[in-house]
């Protein structure tokens, strides 16, 4: 029996269809790239690019930003730039999109998979510095890991969903054996830990303007840093490895990571309108929070009293046992109501594209994944399309509890 046939329809489906997540474009975004038009600066070279370094290295509460191609390439030059080399490991969230782990293998180097903590879904501090104290061998200089023998040399957190990661204790284990830590805090612009902007606790942050995330530049990435000489490198090697740019000589490997003026300039319209669009996010997880909070079986999204939270993706925890729907089924009967959601990404040690061979196991995550749901939460979404999510989710709940009871 397919999941339309198990459930009776619910509340109507709704005129028009609601996206899960999608851009907010009503600032001067057209202006702005309207001007690098008429001006031909279109490229790399252009007053918006460093325009839009300068707004976010504000925003971030650093004194330096390198505008990347996206949030990827931030992240592999970030993992050079701590000195990751060809088999090194580095410690990252199970819970994330692939790409951090990607750029690991980039650098030559391997994930370790560290599982997630419950309450916040973010990486585990306390996983963390287990891993690193028993898992590992210290002789002073070097940690290696017990399993496979490898160096291990970072940290990388993964911000998810637009809360932080518990920062402190990783923070003050890393630096016991020496390890840099790089904040992927590429869900997480605006959001803040103990009063602080992500992205300025490690020794590099990195942020996504992918169209799905808080603000946009269709596709870009920033890198932040407080170092000198890293921002400096940083722009080095994202530029081709320039030595002499008027004779084109290159001492080293470089990339072409540089972001182009015409959408540096959709990243400053963008960043003008960046506390609208989090009190927009927060708006929509308080209206979540009153409407669904007392479904039994359904686990919210919660507030760390350290954290400030951008909610970016609004992400609930559903027990099946207790609704009478598994978290995929009721994807599927909202996605025929009109109602796009979607799961979270699998847990990376799961992934055939890397070997999870060198981590420590990983259940909470495993739990997360099954039973995790991202609902409607774009910048624009309008009370009366929130309010048919709500009602399409009590009238499917309604209708599994009542199959469940006939069963």
């Amino acid at each position: 029996m397919s999941s339309q046939e198990k459930f009776a329809p619910g509340a109507p489906p709704p005129a028009e269809f609601i996206p899960l997540i999608v851009p907010e474009i009503r600032g001067n975004e057209w202006q702005y790239v309207k001007e690098c038009l008429d001006t031909n600066w279109v490229s790399s070279v252009g007053s918006y690019v460093e325009r839009f370094e300068q707004m976010t290295a504000e925003r971030a509460g650093t004194r330096f930003a390198i505008a990347t191609v996206n949030g990827t390439s931030a992240l592999h030059i970030s993992l050079l730039l701590a000195g990751v080399e060809r088999d090194d490991e580095v410690l990252i969230s199970t819970l994330t999109f692939i790409a951090p782990a990607n750029a690991i293998r980039y650098a030559g180097a391997w994930p370790v998979f560290i599982d997630a903590e419950p309450r916040y879904l973010q990486m585990d501090p306390a996983a963390v510095a287990g891993f690193l104290e028993k898992g590992c061998t210290w002789n002073g200089a070097e940690l290696r890991n017990r399993r496979t023998g490898r160096r291990v040399k970072a940290v990388l957190p993964v911000h998810i969903l637009g809360h932080p990661v518990d920062l402190d204790p990783i923070l003050a284990v890393a630096q016991k054996y020496a390890l840099p830590v790089i904040e992927d805090a590429t869900e997480g612009l605006g959001a803040t830990y103990r009063g602080q902007s992500l992205g300025s606790f490690g020794q590099t942050g990195c942020f996504s303007f992918n169209g799905n995330k808080i603000i946009t530049t269709g596709g870009g990435g920033m890198l932040v840093t407080n170092d000198p000489g890293l921002a400096a490198r940083a722009r080095y090697l994202t530029t081709q490895a320039k030595d002499d740019p008027i004779e084109y000589v290159h001492n080293e490997i470089g990339y072409n990571y540089r972001l182009t003026n015409v959408l540096a300039a959709m990243g400053c319209a963008q960043m003008e309108q960046l506390d609208a669009f989090v009190a927009a996010k927060r708006a929509i997880a308080e209206c979540y929070r009153e409407a669904l909070g007392s479904l039994p079986g359904f686990t919210l999204p919660e507030e760390a009293p350290w954290a400030s939270s951008t909610f970016w993706m609004y992400t609930v925890l559903i027990d099946e046992q207790i609704t009478g729907i598994s978290s995929r089924d009721l994807l599927r009967e909202l996605g025929r109501r009109k109602i796009q959601s979607r799961p979270l990404w699998q847990p990376m040690h799961h992934s055939a594209a890397h070997d999870a061979s060198g981590s420590p196991s990983c259940p909470i995550a495993d739990r997360i994944h099954a039973q995790a749901l991202s609902l409607p939460c774009s910048v624009g979404l309008t009370r009366a399309a929130q309010n048919q999510v709500i009602q399409s989710i009590a009238a499917i709940i309604a209708d599994a509890k009542s199959m469940s009871s006939v069963r």
